[in-house]
């Protein structure tokens, strides 16, 4: 009779293909290659297929391998609900929270609430990747990405945490050398600096009742926020910010709200986690304090 699979050796399997590399999930598992390697060659053994392919440079899955892959992830996943649904009753949040975030949304407002979860909760720890490049959460092991912007379909499960409000500000030293614009149509005549992360010169503003889109010319175009209020804070003209950006941060000097009726239109940030019934009380607990603290 042949021996049952294990699920330890799903496991270590499970992390050699999201990790990429024999080394790389043997840090991760703290063991080494040499028994990752094994681990893996017994379950090709036991299956009687090859699971991946193996070079110099990178592994990659065989089609058997993509199939049991899938098949053991989800049997780890179910292991794992069985034990969540035990560690929700006693409801105490433990373990490592794997956490993704845009890189400047991450530095300037996810931190602050990391700081203060971790402060509540001191069993837990936190690996946090702040970077503009989208995470597979599945994949990848994320607890929980934080992603400004509205949400694509996908079998992900969101909860909204809020919305980012926007304005136009600009510098007071730069004020005193124009006059402040009284319609969104003056804007023209002002020196713009443009948020453009994919090149688009499209601003579209809002009373609450009338929108507007105007086709700008900016003076200056980057495609990082920070810069931009640097830029503005240096009195080179006019930018469409995140409020909280722009007033809200303590270390930053103020600066002065433009056409104080006219902003853009809301962008909501959500918390996005893997599909399941039920959710680990880390996970849980870090999106009370994200709404929270929002």
């Amino acid at each position: 009779m042949k021996a049952t699979i294990e699920n330890s050796d799903l496991a270590t399997f499970t992390t050699v293909v999201t990790e990429g590399s024999f080394t790389s999930a043997a840090n991760r598992l703290d063991t080494n290659k040499a028994h990752v390697s094994r681990v893996v060659s017994r379950l090709e053994t036991r299956l009687g297929a090859q699971l991946l392919n193996r070079s110099t440079r990178h592994i990659s899955l065989t089609e058997v391998g993509r199939e049991f892959f899938e098949r053991a992830s989800s049997i780890l996943a179910a292991v794992e609900a069985a034990e969540l649904a035990v560690s929700r009753l006693q409801g105490t949040p433990t373990g490592t929270l794997k956490l993704s975030a845009g890189a400047e949304f991450g530095q300037l407002r996810v931190n602050s609430w990391v700081t203060d979860y971790l402060a509540r909760y001191p069993e837990v720890s936190v690996a946090a990747d702040y970077s503009n490049r989208i995470a597979d959460i599945i994949h990848e092991g994320i607890d929980v990405a934080i992603r400004v912007g509205e949400l694509p379909d996908s079998e992900l499960s969101a909860r909204k945490l809020g919305d980012i409000d926007y304005g136009l500000y600009a510098h007071p030293d730069y004020l005193k050398t124009a006059d402040p614009p009284r319609t969104p149509a003056e804007l023209a005549n002002h020196h713009l600096i443009h948020f453009s992360p994919a090149g688009n010169k499209r601003w579209e503003l809002t009373d609450g009742q009338v929108t507007r889109h105007l086709e700008v010319e900016p003076r200056l175009s980057i495609n990082n926020n920070l810069a931009v209020r640097q830029a503005v804070a240096e009195g080179l003209g006019i930018a469409l910010l995140p409020t909280f950006q722009a007033e809200q941060l303590p270390d930053l000097e103020p600066l002065e709200r433009v056409l104080p009726n006219w902003s853009r239109p809301p962008v909501p940030v959500h918390a996005v986690f893997a599909s399941g019934r039920y959710m680990s009380p880390k996970v849980r607990a870090f999106i009370d304090v994200c709404l929270e603290l929002f």
